[in-house]
């Protein structure tokens, strides 16, 4: 779940919790109560930490997610809140917005950074008008245009495999010419100066892989 947005003064809350804490530090109650509530300030404090911090957090890459699905899922989990808590609520963006989107990598890229400006503009020491605006003239319209023209007509079926469907290729992309880039690095590197290597010729093997076949 995305964080409450943050009071005028974070500090008094900090400040609150830690009164809190001493408050009931003589008081005898029954264990679990006491555990109970410690795990309440737990969470106060943590909340508070994550409040100072997380406008000035750099914007997590889904495309460079750490191959764990702890994580992978908790990235997932806070973007749905925020997306139905502010994204959605944009006409246009429900619109243009697939049910798929989840299976598109690079459109859960572009909400991830997408959200995260939206913190910076909005929560935190340095959030301002001039960054809540710039969110809504510049970042967020443009991410509304791109999801539009890439995913914007995609279905869930489109993700299926059937006989006959037509399918979005969502694994790995190939790099064209992966298998010369030593040889290009080392010309350039030793000889840049000379012709540049020759790419393969249409009718040798490795010229009709790079181009699929055809």
């Amino acid at each position: 779940m995305i964080p409450p947005e943050p009071p005028a003064d974070v500090a008094g809350l900090a400040r609150e919790v830690d009164g809190l804490r001493r408050e009931l530090a003589p008081l005898r109650l029954l264990p679990s109560r006491v555990d109970e509530l410690s795990r309440i300030l737990a969470d106060l404090a943590e909340t508070v930490t994550a409040l100072r911090t997380r406008a000035s957090t750099p914007a997590p890459s889904w495309l460079m997610a750490p191959t764990d699905a702890t994580t992978t899922g908790t990235l997932l989990d806070e973007l749905a809140a925020w997306l139905r808590a502010i994204y959605l609520r944009y006409p246009d963006a429900v619109e243009s917005f697939p049910d798929c989107w989840c299976w598109h990598p690079h459109v859960v890229e572009e909400l991830l950074w997408l959200m995260y400006a939206w913190a910076a503009a909005y929560q935190g020491p340095s959030a301002s008008v001039a960054l809540a605006g710039e969110w809504h003239d510049r970042w967020r319209p443009g991410v509304v245009r791109r999801i539009k023209a890439t995913a914007g007509v995609c279905s869930p079926e489109n993700h299926q495999s059937r006989a006959g469907w037509p399918e979005v290729s969502t694994g790995a992309p190939e790099v064209p010419a992966e298998d010369q880039l030593a040889e290009l690095a080392e010309w350039w590197a030793e000889r840049r100066d000379e012709r540049a290597p020759e790419p393969p010729g249409r009718g040798s093997v490795i010229g009709d892989a790079l181009r699929g076949g055809r």
